[in-house]
């Protein structure tokens, strides 16, 4: 079972627009996140991350930080899921570039871990619960430190 975070401050400054699209786009994480993640605020947008009980080392860029691994945020224009298991593992990304126009007409908007969904009618729920679930926290551990930590 995933701890969660209650966000109620961000919530607050979320267009009232997107409230109802940004609520089920964590539901849908929640329901499918492999256990061990956490829910938490995580630069300025709810974060699930590894916890210190888990991966003692944290993040490599600042180690008092737990182990970030999905994010989600509502910037000026759009709804972001950022990804870091697309970002470091290249067949998860290939996964994810070839299964989303099977979801969605529009054309994929990403860089990096980021995934922009400026249509809120045209977000993927199901792929996004399918990538969700893609990769356990072992996993994602023995990805992060083969490709970020040396």
């Amino acid at each position: 079972m995933v701890k969660y975070y209650t966000c109620r401050s961000l919530f607050k400054k979320i267009p009232k627009e997107r409230i109802k699209v940004f609520t089920r786009l964590r539901e849908i994480i929640l329901e499918n996140i492999p256990n061990g993640l956490v829910e938490q605020m995580s630069y300025g947008m709810i974060g699930y991350v590894i916890p210190h009980s888990i991966y003692p080392d944290g993040y490599h860029c600042d180690p008092k930080l737990p182990l970030p691994f999905i994010g989600i945020a509502s910037q000026k224009n759009f709804i972001a899921l950022y990804h870091m298991g697309i970002y470091a593992n290249p067949e998860l990304l290939n996964w994810f570039v070839t299964e989303y126009p099977n979801h969605n007409k529009q054309k994929l908007d990403m860089g990096k871990s980021c995934i922009r969904f400026k249509k809120m009618d045209q977000i993927p729920f199901k792929l996004i619960a399918k990538l969700v679930q893609k990769m356990s926290v072992q996993e994602w551990i023995t990805y992060y430190e083969s490709v970020f930590k040396k």
